[in-house]
């Protein structure tokens, strides 16, 4: 009888081990994501005692205010290197929220990351409320190699 207890254990102390680990890693929002319009791969990552996300490659250079023209964005500064999410930060279960840069119009909005998925996650910039923003939906990266780069 007592075997058998164990092995029933067992299983509840690997799935906890499990998520202590994954805890250690951070939130599942870390790793790297295309952006909705296609343009950059954002790897989010640790950044002091927060998050951060940085362009960790520029893939194309699309308007996301003018669809179908090329970006003139008022923040000439290389995409490449840039931290466009900063101050991360656990708000909810599976909810991160702090700020994202939009270098088209070189305005800092407030902003809520969600998981949708393991391979999805949606991003709210938003002024004021949540309520008044519009969801974006970022792709996981395949990786490096996977798309081509482009000079902005």
């Amino acid at each position: 009888m007592q075997s058998h207890h164990s092995f029933s254990v067992l299983p509840a102390a690997m799935l906890i081990l499990a998520a202590a680990h994954a805890d250690a890693q951070g939130p599942v929002h870390h790793g790297r994501w295309i952006t909705e319009s296609g343009n950059l791969e954002v790897e989010i990552a640790p950044c002091g005692d927060t998050w951060c996300g940085t362009v960790t490659r520029v893939l194309a250079n699309r308007s996301m205010s003018a669809p179908g023209k090329d970006m003139d964005a008022a923040d000439k500064r290389p995409a490449l290197g840039m931290k466009i999410l900063t101050g991360l930060r656990p708000a909810d279960e599976g909810v991160l929220v702090g700020e994202i840069y939009n270098r088209e119009n070189a305005k800092t909005y407030s902003v809520r990351l969600t998981m949708d998925g393991p391979a999805q996650m949606l991003v709210r910039p938003y002024v004021g409320m949540p309520l008044f923003g519009k969801t974006q939906l970022w792709q996981r990266s395949a990786g490096p190699g996977t798309a081509k780069e482009v000079t902005p």
